[in-house]
């Protein structure tokens, strides 16, 4: 089953990264504010970049390299998915 790494944007703007087996139901969960503590009263969130990652182990260290990007270095990632 692959993973995913995904990249929230929440209502205010700020970026939200996270990882998980399925985006929708994962999404659905930040909006319904059952996802993360961070999320929660930033609702709703849009999801603006997502990576398939092929085992949890690689997710997890994907996402820890992106949580270590500064915001401007998120928003060039988003934009050259685009």
């Amino acid at each position: 089953m692959p993973w995913f790494l995904y990249l929230v944007k929440c209502q205010d703007t700020s970026l939200y990264t996270g990882i998980t087996t399925n985006i929708p139901r994962r999404i659905k969960e930040h909006n319904a504010k059952k996802g993360a503590f961070y999320t929660k009263n930033k609702i709703p969130v849009e999801l603006v970049y997502r990576e398939v990652m092929p085992n949890q182990s690689e997710a997890r260290k994907r996402e820890a390299a992106i949580k270590r990007l500064t915001r401007q270095e998120k928003q060039e990632l988003i934009n050259s998915a685009s």
